[in-house]
């Protein structure tokens, strides 16, 4: 469900349904929670946490006029979902939140970077909190250039 909205505030103002809640819960997690040098910013129709070009110039490898994601929220049809890059490049930080999850008894709706969250499902907002706290814009970086790298070889 991607959204033409302009700021965050205009993105959440404009789910009148179960899912706002824990939009403006995960939201502020994330401002809360992740290191400094992370900017909030709408992108791709969703509320964002990039890198933003004043730390990274060259910005996205496949559109070098925005900014690296790092973690997006959408409302989907169905769902919640946080988009989390790290997940999808770490592999230790992956084992650590799928262990997180099932030290909880929580089942894990996840794709490779994508954590769904449905109406059903409890939110566990320290885990995300802790996960957002577990990379530094400079780590995020090395990830993703280390990850660029490797695709081209």
């Amino acid at each position: 469900m991607t959204s033409s909205a302009s700021t965050t505030a205009e993105y959440l103002a404009s789910i009148t349904d179960w899912r706002q809640e824990p939009l403006q819960q995960l939201t502020q997690i994330f401002r809360d929670n992740l290191p400094k040098g992370f900017e909030e910013t709408m992108l791709y129709g969703m509320i964002n946490f990039v890198v933003p070009h004043s730390i990274f110039p060259a910005g996205y490898h496949c559109n070098p006029k925005d900014p690296v994601s790092f973690v997006a929220i959408a409302a989907q049809k169905n769902s919640v979902n946080v988009y989390h890059m790290g997940l999808y490049m770490e592999p230790a930080l992956l084992t650590w939140f799928q262990e997180a999850f099932a030290a909880r008894g929580i089942k894990l709706d996840m794709g490779k970077s994508c954590i769904r969250f449905s109406k059903t499902t409890t939110v566990p907002y320290d885990i995300l909190a802790e996960l957002a706290r577990k990379i530094s814009v400079e780590q995020y970086l090395t990830l993703y250039t280390n990850n660029l790298s490797t695709k081209k070889s």
